[in-house]
C-alpha cells in the first residue's frame, strides 16, 4: 500500500514534465519555421524590389540619357609634311615612312621649290593607288611662301592645321614634320603607344629662360619679306628694338611638336583672343616657330597643365646649341636608339643611315611603306586592310619607356609646369 502510494506521488511530476517539453518542442518547431519563413521572404522581396529597380524595364530605358559615343580606342594623328627647293625625294620618302592609312597627312613644298617639283609631288599623290583609296593625303598646290625664322613658318603650319581641322573631322594629335625629319617607330608603335595617352596631352618642348634669346630674339624688330613678297630672301632687322612684354610670358623651345587637336582648334578658332595677339606679337619675332606655340599653350590656364616638355625627336645640337643642328650619320645610332624618340632630324638626302632604320626600326623596303597590322600583302603594302589592327614592334617599348618617364615627371612636378 505503502509503495503504490510512493509511485503515485512521482507519477504527477512525470507527467507534468513531459506536458511541459512536448510545448517546448512545439513551441522551438515553430520559431524555426517562422525565422525560416522570414528568411524566405526576404530573399523573394529583396528579388522583388531589384526587379522594380530593373535598367532593363522599357520606363527606366525611355527615362536614360543615351550614352555618349565611345572613343575609339586606336587614335589618328595629322601630319603635316614640308620642304623646300629640291626636297621632292626627301618628302616623298618621309611621307612612305610614316604612311598608315588611319591617319591624315598634308604635305607641302613652298614657292622655293620649282614648279617642276610641286607638279611632280602633286602627280605622285594623285596617282598613288592606295592614297586613292583612302583619301587621306592632301597636298597644298597653292604654295606658301616660307622663310626660315620668319612668321611665315608659322603662317604656313596654322594653314595646315585649319585644312585638317576643316577636311578630317575625327583626328586626335597634330604632327609637324620636315623633309629632312625621319621616323624612328612605325605607325604602329606610335599609335599603340598613343592608345592609352590622354588626348589632351602636347608634346612640346619649351622653357621661360630666354637667357642669350632676349636680346637677340625677343628685343630686336624683323621683318619676313616672306610675308609680302613672292620671291625668297632672308629677314631683316629694323630699328628700335622694343622692350619685353609683361602682357604674357615668353618661352621658347623646339619648333617641332606634337599637339592635341582641342589646342589645335584653340589656335585657330581662337576664341580667347590670346592666339591672334601672340600672332601679330610674334610677327616680328626672330624664329617665331621656336616660341610661338609654347607662349600660346603656357599663357593659357587650360592648357598650360597637359603640356609635356619634350618633342619626341632625337635632334644633335652644339652646345650651346647654334642656329642649325648637326646632320645624323651612322655614328649616331646608338645614341638615337637610347633616345627612345619617335623622330629624328636632320638627315641628308638618301644618307646610309635611313637605310639602317628602315631595314632595322622600321621593316621597310625602300619605295615601299612601312609595312603594319593594316598590310595584307606582304612586304609591299599593296592592299589596305583593318586600319585599325596594330602589330607594334621593339620602337613601341622604347617609346612606351620614354612617354612613361615624362609623364611620371609631369605628374610629380605639375606645380612646376609651363613655369
Amino acid at each position: 500500500m505503502k509503495s503504490m502510494n510512493l509511485e503515485k506521488k512521482w507519477l504527477f511530476p512525470l507527467v507534468l514534465s513531459a506536458i511541459v517539453c512536448f510545448f517546448v518542442v512545439v513551441t522551438s518547431f515553430n520559431m524555426g519555421l517562422i525565422t525560416s519563413l522570414h528568411t524566405i521572404n526576404s530573399i523573394f522581396l529583396s528579388h522583388v524590389k531589384l526587379n522594380q529597380t530593373n535598367p532593363y524595364f522599357a520606363e527606366s530605358i525611355i527615362n536614360q540619357a543615351p550614352p555618349p559615343p565611345a572613343r575609339p580606342p586606336v587614335p589618328r594623328f595629322a601630319y603635316l609634311v614640308s620642304g623646300s627647293k629640291n626636297d621632292l625625294e626627301k618628302l616623298w620618302r618621309t611621307l612612305q615612312a610614316l604612311y598608315h592609312p588611319r591617319n591624315y597627312y598634308v604635305v607641302h613644298l613652298d614657292l622655293e621649290s620649282s614648279v617642276q617639283e610641286r607638279l611632280e609631288l602633286a602627280s605622285r599623290v594623285e596617282k598613288e593607288p592606295i592614297f586613292a583609296q583612302v583619301g587621306n593625303v592632301h597636298m597644298i598646290t597653292k604654295a606658301n611662301m616660307v622663310t626660315y625664322r620668319g612668321p611665315t613658318m608659322v603662317a604656313n603650319t596654322l594653314h595646315a592645321c585649319a585644312i585638317l581641322l576643316k577636311k578630317y573631322q575625327d583626328w586626335d594629335w597634330f604632327i609637324n614634320l620636315s623633309a629632312s625629319d625621319y621616323p624612328l617607330v612605325t605607325q604602329d608603335d606610335l599609335l599603340y603607344t598613343f592608345s592609352n595617352l590622354k588626348r589632351e596631352f602636347n608634346f612640346i618642348e619649351y622653357s621661360s629662360r630666354l637667357g642669350w634669346k632676349e636680346g637677340q630674339r625677343a628685343m630686336p624688330l624683323i621683318i619676313d619679306p616672306g610675308l609680302y613678297k613672292t620671291t625668297k630672301s632672308d629677314i631683316f632687322w629694323v630699328s628700335p628694338k622694343r622692350a619685353l612684354p609683361t602682357a604674357f610670358k615668353l618661352f621658347t623651345g623646339s619648333a617641332w611638336m606634337i599637339l592635341s587637336r582641342a589646342f589645335v582648334e584653340y589656335c585657330i578658332w581662337g576664341w580667347d583672343n590670346l592666339p591672334r595677339t601672340l600672332l601679330m606679337y610674334y610677327t616680328n619675332f626672330v624664329s617665331s616657330p621656336e616660341g610661338y606655340f609654347q607662349t600660346v599653350a603656357c599663357n593659357a590656364p587650360e592648357f598650360a597643365t597637359t603640356v609635356i616638355n619634350h618633342d619626341l625627336h632625337f635632334i644633335s645640337w652644339d652646345r650651346p646649341p647654334k642656329q642649325h643642328p648637326h646632320n645624323l650619320n651612322i655614328n649616331d645610332t646608338s645614341r638615337i636608339i637610347a633616345s627612345g624618340a619617335a623622330f629624328a632630324r636632320k638627315f641628308r638626302r638618301d644618307d646610309p643611315l635611313l637605310d639602317k632604320i628602315d631595314k632595322e626600326f622600321l621593316r621597310r623596303k625602300n619605295g615601299s611603306f612601312t609595312p603594319g597590322g593594316w598590310c595584307t600583302s606582304r612586304p609591299s603594302c599593296l592592299k589596305v586592310g583593318n586600319p585599325a589592327k596594330l602589330k607594334p614592334g621593339p620602337g613601341a617599348k622604347r617609346l612606351r619607356r620614354l612617354i612613361g618617364k615624362l609623364v611620371l615627371s609631369t605628374n610629380t612636378t605639375r606645380q612646376q609646369q609651363c613655369k
